[in-house]
């Protein structure tokens, strides 16, 4: 059985239907702050990682976890290591954690302190494990759908500095791969997506999903600061915005490691504003 944790976000929702259709036993977890809609045959348990205690039913009888961190749990929570025991206690041999590619690139940055506390925990806890180090998600951008929607218009800084973002459904395919297959212990993968891609031709490329152009706005750096502190713990904003706007040689090298796991490239962004065009329009 494979634990899904996030189960109802962009990757963990995108990996419980990979892993279903694919036939695999799935159990999905969440907190129960949202409505979660699951495959035929998906079980559902309600916890939170910020009480590991409540993990234990979910991981019961596993055999693999998908963990991922998100919110708070990125600055503050629990020892990773209680996570790790109670995923031992229930069964669990294989953990393949979502990471970041800032883990190596800005090691001393304090918005990454947590995510570098996990990878040690699960390295040290006898688990085979797989590292998921993605570059920014093409959902971020969904962050400007409402202003899409009403005025064709995107609002956004650095708008001209590109960076390899990457799609969340090759995150979560890479995820179903070394969660299914052998071969992966041990690895670290850097995810990108195939070019380099910046802010104003995102807004062009929604453009031309939607047929209809959309105008993109430069934000300054302060005015993107007190917009993203509305939904994002202050020590990632800054560290956000930082390699946002000063992004450093490796933060822009465009990894083949989807393409190495997957067999086929990784996705653009215009194919993922594509695909996504109904809910900007």
């Amino acid at each position: 059985m494979i634990v899904v944790t996030g189960a109802t976000g962009n990757i963990g929702g995108t990996l419980v239907r990979i892993l279903a259709e694919a036939g695999a036993q799935v159990t999905a977890i969440s907190r129960g702050a949202k409505d979660i809609r699951l495959p035929e045959g998906v079980r559902h348990v309600t916890a939170d990682l910020a009480e590991p205690e409540t993990l234990a039913p979910a991981l019961a009888g596993a055999d693999a976890l998908f963990l991922l961190i998100t919110g708070e749990q990125l600055v503050d929570g629990p020892d990773p290591a209680r996570i790790l025991e109670v995923a031992k206690a229930g069964g669990v041999r294989r953990v393949v954690f979502v990471s970041s590619q800032g883990v190596a690139t800005r090691p001393d940055a304090a918005g990454y302190a947590r995510l570098i506390a996990y990878e040690r925990a699960i390295e040290e806890s006898g688990l085979a494990w797989t590292f998921l180090r993605p570059a920014g998600f093409y959902s971020n951008t969904f962050a400007w759908v409402e202003s899409v929607r009403g005025a064709r218009t995107v609002a956004a800084p650095f708008g001209d500095i590109g960076l390899p973002s990457v799609d969340p459904a090759d995150i979560a395919a890479v995820a179903a791969a070394a969660l299914r297959e052998d071969g992966h212990a041990g690895r670290v993968y850097t995810l990108t997506g195939p070019a380099l891609s910046t802010p104003r031709a995102q807004a062009e490329a929604l453009g031309a999903a939607l047929e209809s152009p959309v105008q993109f706005v430069e934000l300054t750096r302060a005015q993107a600061f007190s917009g993203m502190l509305q939904f994002m713990p202050e020590p990632v904003v800054e560290h956000t915005l930082t390699i946002l706007g000063e992004p450093t040689p490796a933060e822009q090298r465009i990894s083949a490691d989807i393409e190495l796991v997957l067999g086929r490239p990784a996705t653009g962004y215009a194919e993922w504003a594509e695909r996504h065009r109904p809910v900007f329009a």
